[in-house]
């Protein structure tokens, strides 16, 4: 059984900064591609950045200079740093990962329950 668990969001100011955590739990042998995502308000969801795990990075063009996606791989944990945070940045974040599985025989994608930011002033 393999899970993802994000934390870390919360009420911050316009300007401000908070770092999201996606923690892989369960029988996993390695984790691929990491993603965070996002859904504001009366949207769709959106991809907002990725991290294969060589560490090559993709990011939306509305996050690009003030999000930073990383990952320890050795904790089996993936991280959003947001910086600079606009009103429009609030969203429910999700995290998505594909895992392999205890023994390598099976690559899964996975969803967190997702976290709240929300920017207010």
């Amino acid at each position: 059984q393999v899970q993802l668990v994000e934390s870390g969001g919360g009420l911050v100011q316009p300007g401000g900064s908070l770092r999201l955590s996606c923690a892989a739990s369960g029988s996993i042998s390695s984790i691929n591609t990491i993603g965070w995502y996002r859904r504001a308000p009366g949207k769709e969801r959106e991809l907002v950045a990725t991290i294969t795990r060589g560490g090559r990075t993709e990011y939306a063009d509305s996050v690009k200079d003030r999000f930073t996606i990383s990952r320890n791989n050795a904790k089996n944990t993936g991280y959003l740093q947001m910086n600079s945070l606009k009103l429009e940045d609030t969203a429910v974040y999700y995290c998505n990962a594909d895992i392999w599985s205890d023994n390598g025989r099976y690559l899964r994608n996975y969803w967190g329950q997702g976290t709240q930011v929300t920017v207010s002033s």
